[in-house]
C-alpha cells in the first residue's frame, strides 16, 4: 500500500494569492491555475485585466506540468524532446488543446511526490516564471516541516 498526498483547496489558494502578488508586483495581469495530480483544476484566477486565452493556456499548462511531472517549458529548450526531431516530437496532438510546450507550467511536489500543476499565462516566460516560483515558494513555506532530531539527551 502506498500514501498519496492530495492538495486541498487551501493549498491551492494560498498560492494564487502568492503568485496574484507577485505579477502585481511586475505589473502584469495573470491568469494561475492550481491543478491536482490528475491534471484536473482545483483553482482558477484570472486577474482583473488579464487575456481572456490566458485561462485555457494556463489550465493546459497546469495539466501537462502534472501529467508529465516537469515544467513545461523542459519540452522546447535546445535539444528538447518536443521539438522536431525529438523524441515526443508532436506529443501535444495527443491531447488537443490541454498539452503545453512552453514556458509557465510547473509540477508541484511534496517530498517528491508530485501532487499537482500550477500553470500562469499572461506574461512573458520570465514574468510567468516568476509568478509560478513565487506560488511554490509560498507553498513550500506553508508545509509543516517534521522537526529535527532530538534525542532529549541536552547539548
Amino acid at each position: 500500500m502506498i500514501t498519496v498526498k492530495r492538495l486541498q483547496l487551501a493549498d491551492a489558494l494560498l498560492m494564487i494569492q502568492a503568485a496574484e502578488r507577485r505579477a502585481a508586483e511586475l505589473g502584469v495581469a495573470q491568469t494561475i491555475c492550481v491543478c491536482d495530480d490528475g491534471g484536473h483544476p482545483i483553482a482558477l484566477h484570472r486577474m482583473d485585466g488579464a487575456r481572456i486565452t490566458g485561462v485555457e493556456i494556463a489550465m493546459a499548462k497546469a495539466f501537462t506540468a502534472a501529467g508529465h511531472q516537469r515544467p513545461t517549458h523542459a519540452f522546447n529548450q535546445p535539444g528538447g524532446p518536443a521539438l522536431p526531431g525529438g523524441e515526443a516530437f508532436g506529443i501535444h496532438a495527443m491531447h488537443p488543446g490541454r498539452f503545453a510546450i512552453f514556458v509557465g507550467g510547473f509540477p508541484i511536489r511534496v517530498e517528491g511526490q508530485v501532487v499537482g500543476g500550477i500553470g500562469i499565462s499572461g506574461g512573458t516566460g520570465e514574468q510567468d516564471t516568476a509568478v509560478a516560483e513565487a506560488a511554490l515558494a509560498a507553498f513550500e513555506a506553508a508545509l509543516p516541516h517534521e522537526p529535527a532530531y532530538h534525542d532529549g539527551a541536552g547539548s
